[in-house]
This record gives C-alpha cells, structure tokens and sequence, in this order.
C-alpha cells in the first residue's frame, strides 16, 4: 500500500526562540516541513535549514495568513499539518495523527484543542480551553481566507475532531504576553478606524468601561477563570483591558 504522507507548514518572522522545539516535535511524524519565512532578521531560517526544512524567503505582509497559505502550497505530501512556531506537537497527538489518516478518513479536515500556557502553567478555563482550532487537513481541501488573524482554514468537505492537544507556548513570560497585546490591540485599533464610532461619550464609556466589565465577567465567572486562580483572574483582567487600550490607539491616531 502506498504511504500516506504529511507535509507541515509554517509561516515565520523572527523565531530564532521557538523554531528549533518546533520543528523537533514536527519530525515526529512529518515527511516534509515547509517554512514560509517573511524574511526574518535573526536565525529563524538557518535553523529551521539546518533542521531540514524546505525554506520559501518571502516578505513579512501585515496579514500573516498570506504567508502561510504560501507555505501550504508549497506542500507536496497527502495531508498538510498547519502549525505555529509557538506551538509544539504532544506525543499522544502524534501518534493519534498518524493512526487517523491511515484510515483514509471521510473527513477533510480535523479540529485539534490548544493548551496554552501563561504565567507558568496552562490555562483549563476561561474561554482559553479548549482553544479548537482546524490544522490538520487533506492537501487541496484546505485554505486560510485571509480575512481576519483569528480566522480558522476553511475546508472544502467534512470536518472531524481529534482528542490529543497542541501545546501553545505563546507566552512563556509575561513580557512576551505584554508583548503580543500590544500587538493585537494594534490590530483592533485599525478595525476601530474602519467603523470610526467616534470619540463621544457613548463611544468612550462603551469601549472603555463596558465592554471591559463585560468580557471581564465573561470570562472570570461565565467561562469559570476564576478556576485557574491567580492565573486565571489575570487572564481576564487583560483580556478586558485590551478593548481600553484598542479604543486608545484609535482615539491618538483618529
């Protein structure tokens, strides 16, 4: 019979930190590792070389998604396994994964829960887990829209689920949290502009004191943060803040 094969792929910009775990947990059970590289500055793209890994040099475009479409088709194997370079493949999602496509599944493509880690262990509650995302996927059935940064690959057919988890080290410290927030509230920020609510008094209590109070409330009692503890309350905590400080940075650059 013939060997069914997975190509993985990334997308990457400076992830010198990350790239070498990842891809080791990669080799586990990918036949190929495509790595669409927006032409990082540090080592991200000799590593990931010296690793093994086919390298597409390309330009770090705003919308990431385009990147690792690029990657996905630049894939040559059977299925295609999309991953981060925070991300690291558990061993009982590797053997899971193998035993799934030796079946030839009905299915196109599979969710997989997320574990993410903050402040020194990962998150059980609050929204945070399971975290679905669609990343394993049958080769031509599978694509980002290239619409939105939290935007799950649309799969052309039947979607299953598996039971093992990816693990999220996104942010391993607080600072590399602080760091993405930023990020993220940037993000927000340009879609603020894109409606222009304005800077009245509805819009300010709005952005900046209620919808903070309801997604601290979401999450902190509704989706039961507060399991997590410390931890879980802070989660909440700056979960809430980044729509403040989104409506912040639309407020300066209006």
């Amino acid at each position: 019979m013939k060997k069914i094969k997975i190509s993985a792929a990334l997308a990457t910009f400076n992830e010198e930190e990350n790239i070498v775990d990842c891809i080791e947990s990669l080799k586990n059970f990918a036949d190929e590792i495509v790595v669409a590289d927006g032409s990082s500055t540090d080592r991200t793209r000799e590593l990931a070389e010296n690793l093994g890994a086919k390298i597409i040099k390309t330009t770090n475009k705003p919308m990431f998604h385009i990147n690792k479409n690029l990657a996905i088709d630049n894939c040559t194997s059977d299925w295609i396994f999309l991953m981060d370079a925070d991300e690291r493949v558990s061993k009982e999602l590797v053997g899971e994964i193998k035993g799934i496509i030796s079946k030839n599944p009905k299915e196109n493509g599979f969710w997989i829960n997320r574990r993410n880690w903050f402040l020194g262990g990962y998150l059980t509650k609050g929204g945070a887990y399971p975290d679905s995302v669609i990343r394993l996927f049958r080769r031509g059935k599978g694509r980002l829209p290239e619409v939105s940064v939290h935007e799950q690959v649309a799969i052309d057919g039947e979607v299953g689920y598996l039971k093992n988890d990816i693990l999220h080290m996104a942010d391993p410290s607080f600072a590399r949290y602080l760091y993405r927030a930023d990020r993220y509230t940037d993000q927000t920020a340009q879609k603020l502009r894109e409606i222009d609510p304005g800077r009245g008094p509805w819009p300010v209590f709005y952005y900046m004191v209620l919808k903070p109070l309801v997604t601290f409330f979401d999450i902190f009692v509704r989706h039961r943060g507060y399991v997590d503890g410390f931890r879980g309350f802070v989660w909440a905590l700056f979960s809430a803040a980044h729509h403040f400080y989104a409506y912040v940075k639309y407020w300066e650059r209006r």
